[in-house]
């Protein structure tokens, strides 16, 4: 009888570990074609090129959303933006033709922390605030930590999301922390400009975008894995 007991224990430890085992890793981009995504709302990629082994826009071809939908994952990625540049990664983006990712989708901000001009708010002049800086989750979350290289320069990047736990890393530091969907969230989500949009209905997966500011933009070396 005990070692009924024993075995079944370990049987089922045995499968709690192998349930919460990351899947394969899974290249979204493989330095030569724009398979694995297309222009939002549309069939195929428009103006997206690849450049040098890279994913990039000269501006103004608009957003780019990813084939697949993702729920758990973790997605790693290397990027730079030109000076003065401004661009992002969203993610659970519902794929909605009549409003762009962000009306959807938290977003990995990406710009150029140091020298993006001053740009017009309300018809205030106005510079970048933290929760606009590279890492932040826009406009809700600023980074702890600064560390972002200057424009023109290669970073990594890493997105996790674990269920309702999700995390921004920048050149293998984590900076950003939240509970998509929990009351702190909820409190920053009510003193933002998201609170009528999609974006204030939390959802387990969609898309992952990569943003056209209208600037220069790079993108590498993306691959993820399912948690």
């Amino acid at each position: 009888m005990k070692s009924t007991y024993v075995f079944t224990l370990l049987l089922l430890l045995s499968m709690s570990v192998f349930a919460s085992k990351p899947g394969k890793w899974k290249s979204l981009f493989d330095g030569k074609t724009t398979k694995n995504w297309h222009s939002y709302g549309k069939t195929g990629v428009s103006g997206w090129m690849v450049m040098d082994g890279s994913l990039m826009t000269h501006g103004k071809s608009g957003d780019l959303v990813s084939d697949e939908d993702f729920e758990s994952f973790e997605f790693e990625f290397e990027f730079k933006v030109k000076a003065k540049g401004n661009s992002g990664i969203m993610y659970k983006v519902i794929e909605d033709p009549a409003h762009p990712p962000y009306y959807s989708g938290p977003e990995y901000q990406i710009i150029d922390d140091k020298g993006y001009p001053p740009f017009n708010d309300g018809g205030k002049m106005v510079t970048i605030n933290d929760k606009q800086k590279t890492a932040a989750n826009y406009d809700m979350q600023p980074p702890s930590q600064f560390v972002a290289k200057d424009a023109g320069e290669w970073n990594t990047g890493k997105i996790i999301i674990k269920g309702n736990q999700v995390e921004h890393w920048l050149n293998g530091v984590k900076v950003v922390a939240y509970e998509y969907g929990g009351e702190e969230w909820k409190a920053q989500l009510a003193k933002s400009k998201f609170t009528k949009w999609t974006y204030a209905t939390p959802r387990a997966k969609g898309k992952i975008a990569l943003q056209d500011h209208g600037d220069e933009v790079w993108f590498k070396n993306m691959r993820i894995r399912s948690l």
